[in-house]
């Protein structure tokens, strides 16, 4: 059975007319008639009752119009969703991500694809980087993750080297400088990730400060940032945060920039280098167009 044919019928059936229903379908009348005697041949009924004047449904073909109707609307459906899935506009992803993209980077990224693409439904989960890179397999469609370099079967788009900043607690000596070099901070008590859970950022952080001659000496652990801030202000250390953590106006502490060249932190958008659809793109294309509004950003540096 053809859905040309059930489009032929419903026209007949709606018209009334051979005639006006082959206007309607922008088609010669004959071919119209023997669509008809087609479906009815394949169906083994009349749906239709013709006269010289007059054409009417038989029964069975009131109760077919009603099925073909639905069957035509579904097609329709089929039609149009398959073509918004093409076009990134349905579907699903999983997106993985570090605590700190929440503060500048994903807002206005989750905004901009629930308008461009309201009908993909998103999964957020806030995962750690070590987390993430093994869930991309399988469980994650994308993940937003601190301190990766280039790994095998990731697809990596570096999104912003942002700019660390001292944390520091208000009163603290150096809290009314402009900027610090981290060689000043060699003898502050330090506020850091446990390395079990984010061995990356921890190294990372650990790393600048020794090629500044120093091991810092780590007084509290956290594992997110308003943890960490909220030590600060009361004193226990003071931390290392790359910019977009200034969007925890946490009171007691102050942002002062940190001056040397390497004193950054990368966020990277990951995905399976064999994981693509337009959803995905959709969304990585936002994403980097964001990143590209933002402090630290790498929009025109070399994309992997």
């Amino acid at each position: 059975m053809e859905l040309r044919h059930l489009r032929s019928f419903v026209a007949v059936a709606e018209e009334l007319s051979f005639r006006r229903a082959a206007q309607r379908l922008h088609i010669a009348q004959p071919p119209l008639s023997q669509q008809i005697k087609r479906l009815e041949s394949e169906i083994g009924t009349l749906l239709l009752r013709r006269t010289s004047r007059h054409v009417e449904l038989t029964d069975a073909g009131v109760v077919f119009l009603e099925h073909a109707r639905r069957t035509l609307r579904d097609a329709d459906l089929a039609v149009e969703s398959a073509r918004r899935t093409a076009r990134g506009e349905l579907g699903w992803l999983t997106v993985g991500f570090v605590d700190s993209a929440a503060y500048e980077l994903l807002p206005p990224v989750l905004r901009a694809f629930r308008a461009r693409a309201p009908g993909v439904r998103l999964e957020l989960r806030e995962i750690v980087t070590e987390a993430q890179l093994p869930a991309l397999a399988d469980e994650l469609d994308v993940g937003l993750v601190r301190e990766v370099e280039d790994l095998s079967g990731l697809r990596r788009i570096l999104l912003l080297r942002e700019p660390l900043l001292a944390a520091l607690p208000i009163g603290h000596p150096l809290a009314s400088r402009p900027r610090v070099q981290l060689a000043q901070l060699a003898a502050e008590p330090f506020i850091l990730f446990p390395r079990a859970s984010v061995p990356r950022v921890y190294d990372h952080l650990v790393a600048l400060c020794r090629s500044a001659g120093f091991s810092p000496r780590t007084a509290q652990e956290a594992f997110q940032y308003p943890t960490m801030l909220g030590l600060v202000a009361a004193g226990f250390g003071i931390a290392l945060v790359p910019t977009c953590v200034r969007a925890l106006r946490r009171a007691g502490i102050v942002y002062v920039p940190v001056t040397d060249a390497a004193a950054t932190s990368e966020l990277s958008l990951v995905t399976a280098a064999d994981r693509d659809s337009a959803a995905l793109d959709t969304f990585r294309t936002i994403t980097t167009a964001v990143a590209a509004k933002l402090p630290g950003s790498v929009a025109d540096g070399p994309r992997r």
